[in-house]
């Protein structure tokens, strides 16, 4: 007879879980955790609490990696985004061979490297690109799966996991071995495999400058906001002033981290190391914590608690505008000069609402020096600034907001405007491109780069586009429409797009 498990025990296995090793699980897999945890109260012939009570606070190592083996069921190939490993070869390893011509070593980590493919493909990209045998290249792969470790040092795999490789690269290193094919001995000895989980504080491993590159793709959208924010922190004191992180083509760093400043090249993305980085969160302190399952939302739900800019408000759930001009925001309280921003900021509100631009405008320009480097009023003012016509000075001010927060989507969109008002259409596309990058569900960037393709008619790219932005728009933020619709509502761009698709024969 099957162990009863009630739905209280779950609840707390998935806390547990995203406590111990960050990993996170909707209320849709509750049935499977329930079924999970089942097989593992009766095959550690324990009563649920005691199992629980002891994963919580008595697991070993070797308890946790079991449990990780089934929690984790990766599905990876080779050259997996293979512009990742173009860019590596051509703009990456470069730089940091003339930033380490003294030290004459690339140090490169692998996190989360599953069953391997990923440092695998790593080492053979950057086979032979050294200057000379004075240079070594390191590249260390960890994990927190016992049995893909295994499965990765073995180094045989089936063709479906070499789908995306390169002729020249699958002939050149690989050689049947019965149904499947084998890893030549200079690749797999190459990579160093350890055991590790990308969720623990261990100082001995994330020493500082530790990596020139670390690749951790696909794996922080599995982790809590929480982990997340951890890992990249320590990932960010590990990586050495100026080394690159990549990521998975769907993760961005955006509420994570203000660590890294974003590069775009060779059609993919990545993230440089600023000099230098904030100080990591208090670890310890979180690991203290009362176990609570976290989920997706817990970022957005909280961001003005948080005391989080107005414009990552706006940028994360609906209305925020209207909060915030109708209350001030919570948390510390407010000195005089802050609250007398927030007054102007409301005022600036309600007459950009009333489309009195030059009044806003106007009303921005006059607050204290300190509202200089806030990022909610620097974007507002560069939008103020385009609606005026002043391009110039809404792209200076777009670069101010950049120097502080990177990754903001805001900034580059307006920055794309600003471009196209240059005449410098290419341009305008790249900084759109960017902004849909940072925040997928941004609407008005996708209407842009339909427009954009319409003039350099472009009419797939223009369908494309506007298909996208005519999904996004439908739920846009009303708040984030108001700021970048151009003074248009959500009717008057939705018939827009669906009249540009009309004009070239497209069902809107």
């Amino acid at each position: 007879m099957s162990t009863p498990v009630d739905s209280g025990l779950v609840d707390r296995f998935r806390a547990i879980v995203a406590r111990r090793l960050g990993l996170q699980f909707e209320d849709t897999r509750l049935g499977w955790l329930e079924g999970l945890l089942r097989r593992r109260i009766e095959s550690a012939r324990q009563v649920g609490e005691l199992y629980l009570a002891q994963l919580e606070y008595g697991a070993s190592r070797d308890q946790l990696a079991a449990l990780a083996q089934e929690l984790t069921v990766p599905e990876t190939y080779f050259f997996r985004s293979i512009d990742q490993f173009r860019a590596l070869q051509e703009q990456v390893l470069p730089e940091r061979l003339r930033a380490q011509s003294a030290r004459r070593c690339v140090r490169i980590l692998s996190a989360g490297c599953a069953s391997g493919e990923e440092p695998y493909s790593i080492a053979m990209a950057l086979h032979g690109l050294l200057p000379d045998a004075s240079w070594q290249l390191s590249i260390l792969a960890v994990d927190v799966n016992p049995a893909m470790l295994e499965k990765a040092r073995r180094g045989r795999y089936t063709a479906w996991s070499l789908r995306e490789t390169p002729p020249a690269m699958r002939a050149r290193w690989f050689r049947p071995i019965g149904p499947k094919l084998a890893l030549a001995d200079a690749i797999r000895a190459a990579v160093t495999f350890e055991e590790r989980n990308l969720n623990a504080d261990d100082p001995n491993f994330w020493r500082s400058g530790s990596f020139d590159v670390v690749f951790c793709r696909n794996v922080l959208m599995y982790f809590t906001p929480q982990a997340a924010q951890a890992a990249v922190a320590r990932i960010a004191s590990s990586l050495v002033p100026g080394g690159v992180l990549f990521l998975g083509h769907a993760e961005t760093l955006r509420n994570l981290s203000q660590d890294f400043h974003l590069r775009h090249t060779h059609g993919t993305f990545y993230y440089e190391r600023k000099d230098t980085v904030a100080q990591q969160p208090d670890l310890g302190a979180q690991a203290r914590a009362p176990a609570t399952a976290a989920h997706p939302s817990a970022f957005t739900t909280t961001a003005l608690e948080r005391g989080e800019s107005w414009v990552e408000a706006i940028g994360e759930a609906t209305a925020r505008i209207r909060a915030l001009t109708a209350q001030p925001r919570s948390g510390p309280r407010l000195d005089a000069e802050s609250a007398a921003q927030n007054s102007h900021l409301g005022r600036a509100l309600d007459l950009f609402r009333q489309e009195r631009f030059a009044d806003a405008l106007g009303l921005v320009q006059a607050l204290p020096a300190g509202s200089t480097r806030d990022p909610d009023m620097l974007l507002l003012h560069a939008v103020l600034l385009v609606h005026r016509g002043q391009l110039k000075e809404a792209e200076e001010t777009c670069h101010r907001l950049l120097s502080i927060d990177g990754l903001n989507a805001g900034a580059h969109y307006v920055l794309a405007l600003c471009r196209e008002g240059w005449g410098n259409y290419t341009g305008a596309a790249d900084c759109d491109q960017v902004a849909v990058y940072l925040d997928p569900a941004f609407a008005m960037p996708r209407l842009h780069l339909g427009l954009l393709a319409r003039r350099a008619g472009d009419h797939d790219a223009m369908r494309r586009e506007l298909q996208q932005a005519l999904v996004l728009l439908q739920r846009e933020d009303a708040s984030r429409l108001l700021l970048f619709g151009g003074g248009f509502d959500r009717d008057a761009l939705l018939g827009l797009c669906r009249a540009e698709l009309r004009a070239i024969g497209s069902v809107a």
